[in-house]
């Protein structure tokens, strides 16, 4: 009998990657999206999927809604990646932020808990829980302090230990993968990687004259999503549920990127790139670089792509598209 997997936020630059994975795994695979006034907004990453997967409507502060989507696909595993999903935009939406990505899982848990508490769980736990918390080596580790300097890194932090306490209290097979960042084509192009991706292609070919961006130094650990959800497929399906750090081991800095997106353009970044307040954070994230020697070592996860491969693909989508 087929598996069935239960993925939240499956329209999402991973839930799509994590859908075709577990596809190809021969799983049932199960999946909420949130209604759009663009509908091809709600889809656009799992239209080719339309015949292999079921979807709902659902929200994570909709208690009701997701009470039904568990009952229909009655899942064997379920991936919470639904969030509020963007850091800085958490600064001027902190209310609505704490409440989708921190209240919003303890609905999830509860459901869980009390609906099919056999099954396993795999919530989506994120770097910017470490904030500028550094060990003195240069990395972050599950032993790091954990200091989060956005509302998305306190929320974060707040279904973190809520998914831990839930596991402790109900004997529950909960478990965290705490992913640096990742990104691929998907990626919405309001991040800082799609961004400069799309806005050089731009750029290349005559549609715009400069790239706008916030800090230009701070340095992030950058992998390719699909690597990241074979991850996330390791970690729930472990024999005992933990917590895994998911990260390259490498960091770049915004500076880096550019350099090397422009220049594989054969362009200079400095003849484009400005910088705007705007985009910068009220209280910044200066640095991270994860240390994934756990899931390495106990896992067998090792990621595929390079940062020059991951940049690599993504300015193939956009010479592609544009």
């Amino acid at each position: 009998m087929k598996k069935r997997a239960l993925i939240t936020g499956i329209s999402g630059q991973d839930g799509s990657y994590l859908a075709e994975y577990l596809l190809s795994k021969d799983y049932d695979v199960y999946g909420t999206i949130r209604r759009s006034s663009v509908a091809e907004n709600q889809d656009s990453r799992i239209k080719h999927l339309d015949e292999k997967i079921n979807t709902f409507y659902a929200d994570m502060l909709d208690a009701p809604s997701l009470a039904r989507v568990f009952n229909e696909s009655k899942p064997d595993e379920i991936y919470n990646l639904a969030a509020m999903s963007h850091v800085r935009v958490s600064f001027d939406v902190p209310s609505f932020t704490i409440k989708t990505n921190a209240m919003g899982v303890l609905n999830m848990l509860e459901l869980y808990r009390t609906v099919c508490p056999d099954a396993k769980f795999y919530q989506a736990s994120s770097s910017e829980m470490f904030g500028n918390t550094v060990d003195s080596d240069g990395a972050q580790r599950l032993t790091t302090p954990m200091n989060p300097v956005s509302p998305y890194g306190c929320a974060k932090l707040l279904a973190y230990n809520l998914v831990r306490h839930y596991r402790n209290a109900y004997r529950l097979h909960a478990c965290n993968g705490i992913l640096f960042n990742h990104e691929s084509p998907r990626r919405g192009s309001n991040f800082v990687t799609n961004k400069v991706v799309k806005t050089a292609v731009e750029i290349k070919k005559g549609l715009k004259d400069k790239l706008e961006l916030g800090n230009m130094d701070s340095s992030r650990d950058w992998g390719h999503s699909k690597d990241y959800v074979r991850a996330m497929h390791m970690i729930i399906n472990h024999e005992t549920p933990d917590e895994f750090i998911v990260a390259t081991g490498e960091t770049h800095t915004v500076r880096d990127l550019c350099a090397y997106v422009f220049g594989k353009l054969d362009m200079d970044y400095e003849d484009y790139v400005v910088q705007n307040p705007k985009y910068m954070r009220p209280e910044e994230l200066k640095y991270l670089k994860g240390d994934a020697s756990k899931a390495r070592e106990v896992l067998g996860w090792k990621p595929e792509y390079t940062f020059e491969s991951l940049m690599d693909d993504m300015i193939d989508h956009w010479m592609k598209i544009l």
